[in-house]
């Protein structure tokens, strides 16, 4: 009777609470390794793929532009902490204001509410495409191989 009165999100976040002091382990889940995705539709075939040192050019752009991106990210998030707690208004050149965003994105709790009500099962989910990774290696091999996951190409350029 007295589980029907208390929210079971409530009764989570205690449980919870209690297993981190108690037994912190049992708070652990399994996390899984990276899987790799399957390569996307649109590859280059055997024939056309670029010179190697096009390829080259394009990962370290790709590298550079990302390192630039990481850094940009991380000066405005130490720009906002201060930006975010001041009021509205006019400081020096700058004028600081807030606007209400047209963006939205699905509420999740009342969609899995709504779901548990009507009694659909867990909320159906899909997974973001994947993205691309580019890492420089220590060495060049002798001679540079493709390696087609999906389509299992070889080709030695």
């Amino acid at each position: 009777m007295l589980k029907s009165l208390i929210p079971s999100r409530l009764v989570t976040i205690v449980s919870d609470a209690v297993r981190s002091v108690v037994a912190p382990a049992s708070l652990m889940t399994e996390v899984e390794a990276p899987t790799v995705a399957p390569d996307p539709a649109g590859l280059y075939e055997a024939d056309e793929v670029p010179p190697v040192a096009d390829i080259e050019a394009a990962a370290a752009a790709f590298d550079t532009a990302a390192q630039q991106a990481r850094a940009g990210d991380r000066g405005k998030r130490a720009a906002k902490k201060i930006l975010d707690r001041l009021p509205a208004g006019r400081y020096g050149a700058w004028l600081v204001s807030r606007t209400v965003s047209n963006r939205q994105t699905a509420d999740l709790d009342k969609i899995r509410a709504i779901f548990k009500t009507h009694g659909l099962g867990p909320v159906p989910m899909k997974s973001s495409a994947p993205s691309l990774k580019v890492e420089r290696l220590a060495e060049v091999p002798a001679a540079p191989v493709l390696v087609g996951a999906s389509a299992g190409l070889a080709v030695a350029l």
